[in-house]
């Protein structure tokens, strides 16, 4: 978990989090209970070497929970696993504004006892890395369904499904998520989802992330069912309409799960306090002191 001072010219890559004071829905939710999902939301993804992921990867980042616990710092993010595809690590962290973004890359840039311990972090963890990458997203509103209504400290889960747009289909790409959209609020009262647009990142023109949180893998099970639903929503001449946007606008699709670990997060307190028994879980052993650069 590495913060990414992306607009900040010359710093170096340290550590992410979540900006002091702010409360938004996939890092934490504001004292009145709001769980809407951030404007902005960071995304650093660490691909392992063979055989360091489970623990061997988790003693290495804890370095850095360590690290903010300690410091009593105000940002919060939270870190997942992968259970499909090549190994690999996602740390989210979300943000009101860029603005926001900035003053948190600030804060930290100043406290010198924090930022030291970071970058000791960052040089253990690395070696556990065969590569490292970051991106950054824009919340759809328009596009997503029922997020507010998701309480991301409940979930256990995320399916991440990535579409790439054919360039120059963006409406053929708006007209398929509101056939989609539509279909499921009317059919499937329970169904939600998160809409991002890629802003920054690699590859990223025409990029767009769909996230579902779920708080158990029977959800999977369960939105066979909602399929049926769907298509009997539709109709004939509305799955001919899917399939005629989809050809059209996107150029590839590819969907992943990912499951929560709380030992390679920082949490919120009010998380903590929603469940302490998942949230707060014993620490993981210390990280022997190597040679910094």
């Amino acid at each position: 978990m590495k913060r990414i001072s992306g607009l900040l010219t010359g710093m170096c890559v340290t550590i992410a989090g979540l900006a002091g004071g702010l409360s938004v829905g996939f890092a934490q939710t504001t004292s009145d209970g709001d769980t809407s999902p951030p404007k902005v939301l960071v995304i650093q993804r660490e691909m392992l070497k063979p055989g360091r992921a489970g623990n061997t990867h988790v003693k290495t980042e804890s370095a850095f929970v360590q690290a903010m616990t300690a410091a009593k710092w105000p940002t919060h993010y939270f870190g997942m696993e992968s259970m499909s595809g090549v190994s690999r690590a996602l740390f989210f962290s979300g943000y009101a504004s860029f603005g926001d973004w900035e003053k948190d890359n600030l804060a930290m840039s100043k406290n010198a006892t924090l930022t030291a311990a970071m970058d000791h972090a960052s040089f253990v963890d690395g070696e556990q890395l065969d590569q490292f990458s970051s991106s950054v997203w824009l919340y759809q509103e328009e596009s997503s369904l029922r997020a507010n209504e998701v309480d991301v400290a409940k979930m256990r889960y995320f399916e991440l499904t990535q579409f790439k747009v054919r360039p120059g289909h963006e409406k053929d790409w708006a007209d398929l998520v509101k056939l989609y959209k539509g279909a499921f609020e009317k059919a499937v009262p329970d169904e939600h989802w998160a809409v991002f647009q890629s802003y920054y990142g690699n590859d990223n023109g025409g990029l767009y992330l769909v996230i579902i949180p779920m708080q158990s893998l029977a959800e999977v099970d369960a939105s066979l069912a909602n399929s049926k639903k769907f298509v009997s929503a539709l109709g004939g001449e509305g799955m001919k309409k899917v399939g005629e946007l989809s050809a059209a606008a996107i150029e590839s699709t590819q969907t992943n799960l990912f499951a929560f670990n709380p030992k390679m997060s920082y949490p919120a307190e009010r998380w903590i306090q929603v469940d302490p028994g998942f949230w707060k879980p014993k620490a993981v052993g210390a990280v022997k002191k190597t040679a910094t650069p």
